[in-house]
């Protein structure tokens, strides 16, 4: 959850640790530190509660300079947030050490450390690591060798970045279920969390594997794997640019996310469509071969992934005629599932590093499932590398902690799986052509959608004030209704739920009041009727309705306000078209409220820890 940058260059390094925790302040923004190694060897160190603006403006009183140094942004697991908990820790004034994940054996270690002279200034779990490096040392092992043996002896998650006063030029590195990628410049070479925190350095990068540890020098990385042999990463090239990670003139990154939604849609499904078929190629060489053997889909995410997952399992089922389940992965993980012959494992996520999504890819393959594929937005992350298919959705960076054009894609992405499972089964080929057409039109309509923003801005003073909400849908638009609740509480940190609404009368029926919102999904398809009459219910009771719909349904008085959602000729698709009005809403709402939209209290964008 936390953001690394690390770098050793023949300039001054403090600028570009700096910018690159500014990009990555996504992952964490409970405090932040550098600290930089001097001309005499002494390790200088500032260290600041709060986003990385606060030490920006500390470094500004009180400049350091350094050729080599390590920074982090943290996001709190072990010790509330204090400069004292704020990274890098410092071991016996010569070693620093920065961190991302959680030390399980942290306690055990402490107790040894404490016992033999070690003295810690911190509750964090990351101490022990620096203590550990410098045990090793003690003993005589070469720095890349001692950070190798403290490594081997840490249980948990970890992406970690070793620099020695003692040994300035060069830097550490060690993962294990956290990502970290490695920036190579002429003059320079740059470690970190995520590839967008280095784009204004360089665009050519190798990525870490699980276990390995690597050594950076200025023209030369040295990759050990897990087993301790020397590996070769291979050197790319990344595709984004810096100017992707960039607000522009929009007020927010989720503002700007939310409006490149008919883009990103185009872009996941450039190269995936024929004219009347969806191109199975998309999805790697042993796709067909595999597809063939699949009789039935499970689905494992966390958060808004899940709740794509839980819209595709309607498609799956409906179109596809494959049962389809879904799980939560922090569940599914833990749980002692029989596992179904033929089944295609799906895992969805947009960093391709969410923490249990991973666990429970790799668990499904111990349980023997015999078929996996990723879906995510990141090529080069464990996810798409772990398994055996991956289909890219193609968002860009989303730097907006709730999740916007991720969810859209990822839909995007589940119907083209739909289809090519779907074709083995129950979808005809004409069914299919419609399909394939109605996705065409879809980055159209949401651009069409995208035209009620003001008018969706201008409803929003009515939820400022409110301390709860309530979203009902029906059918594939439940998944949408419970989306949009997420949204809004993320951001807007309004208590909001969702709930099927035929379970109104079950009981949420009981909260309806004039003081609580209610938003309803309301699309013009079989189930409308039904909603219409959990509506009235609403009514009946002196709640206020907000409807999203895209015909008004005979639904109409001082007590429902209507938006018209256009959805002309899609049909399907309608989930992706009703949830934007509803980010558009949560967005409106936060920034009336005066939250920080694309830094919500206590989250975190990766969430690569348990």
């Amino acid at each position: 959850m936390c953001g690394i940058v690390c770098a050793i260059a023949r300039h001054d390094v403090v600028p570009d640790l700096l910018e690159g925790l500014r990009r990555l302040e996504y992952r964490g923004y409970d405090s932040a530190g550098i600290a930089v190694c001097q001309a005499d060897g002494r390790l200088q160190r500032v260290r600041a509660v709060g986003k990385v603006a606060e030490l920006g403006r500390r470094l500004a009183a009180a400049p350091l300079h350094g050729f080599a140094g390590i920074g982090h942004t943290r996001w709190a697991t072990h010790g509330a947030p204090s400069e004292a908990n704020s990274h890098p820790h410092i071991s016996r004034g010569e070693l620093a050490v920065v961190h991302n994940g959680i030390i399980e054996n942290h306690q055990a270690l402490r107790q040894v450390q404490q016992a033999a002279g070690f003295e810690f200034t911190s509750q964090t779990d990351t101490e022990v690591i620096g203590h550990q490096v410098r045990l090793h040392l003690d003993q005589g092992l070469d720095l890349f060798e001692a950070v190798r043996a403290a490594a081997a002896q840490l249980e948990g998650a970890f992406a970690i970045g070793v620099l020695s006063g003692a040994d300035p030029e060069r830097l550490i590195a060690a993962r294990r279920g956290s990502p970290l990628v490695i920036g190579v410049a002429p003059d320079a070479v740059y470690l970190a969390s995520d590839a967008a925190a280095l784009l204004p350095f360089t665009q050519d990068m190798l990525f870490l594997h699980d276990g390995d540890v690597a050594e950076l020098r200025i023209g030369a990385v040295r990759v050990v794997d897990a087993a301790g042999r020397p590996v070769e990463r291979p050197l790319q090239r990344s595709s984004l640019s810096a100017a992707a990670t960039e607000r522009g003139a929009y007020r927010h990154y989720m503002q700007k996310e939310i409006f490149e939604q008919p883009q990103a849609i185009a872009d996941t499904l450039d190269g995936r469509l024929g004219e009347t078929r969806v191109l199975e190629a998309a999805f790697g060489t042993e796709a067909s071969a595999i597809f063939d053997r699949v009789r039935e889909v499970r689905i494992v995410a966390c958060g808004t992934s899940f709740h794509a997952g839980c819209v595709a399992r309607y498609w799956f089922e409906a179109i596809a005629g494959l049962p389809c389940q879904v799980e939560i992965a922090s569940e599914f993980r833990y749980r002692d599932s029989v596992v179904p012959a033929d089944a295609l494992l799906v895992a969805i996520s947009q960093s391709g590093e969410t923490a249990d999504t991973l666990e429970a890819l790799r668990e499904a393959r111990r349980r023997g499932y015999a078929h996996t594929l990723a879906i995510c937005n990141v090529p080069e992350s464990s996810l798409t590398r772990e398994a055996d298919l991956k289909l890219m959705t193609h968002a860009g960076p989303e730097i907006g902690v709730a999740s916007t054009k991720a969810f859209t894609t990822q839909l995007t992405a589940l119907m083209l799986l739909v289809i090519a499972l779907g074709r083995r089964h129950r979808l005809a080929a004409e069914a299919e052509a419609a399909l394939v057409a109605e996705l065409r039109r879809l980055p159209a309509a949401v651009q069409a959608v995208l035209q009620l923003d003001a008018a969706i801005a201008a409803l929003a003073p009515q939820f400022a004030d409110k301390h709860h909400a309530l979203f009902l849908g029906r059918g594939v638009h439940y998944p949408v209704a419970q989306e949009g609740a997420l949204k809004l509480k993320e951001i807007s940190y309004i208590h909001a739920e969702a709930y099927a609404a035929g379970e109104l009368k079950h009981g949420p029926l009981a909260l309806v009041d004039a003081d609580m919102p209610v938003v309803a999904v309301a699309p013009s398809d079989p189930l409308l009727e039904k909603l219409k009459s959990n509506m009235e219910e609403v009514r009946a009771r002196g709640g206020r309705l907000l409807v999203f719909a895209d015909a008004a349904g005979g639904l109409a008085g001082s007590d429902v306000t209507l938006v018209g959602v256009p959805t002309d000729a899609i049909g399907h698709l309608t989930p992706v078209l009703f949830s934007v009005p509803l980010q558009l809403l949560a967005y409106h709402v936060a920034v009336i409220r005066g939250t920080d939209v694309d830094q919500p209290r206590n989250l975190a964008k990766s969430v690569t820890v348990e």
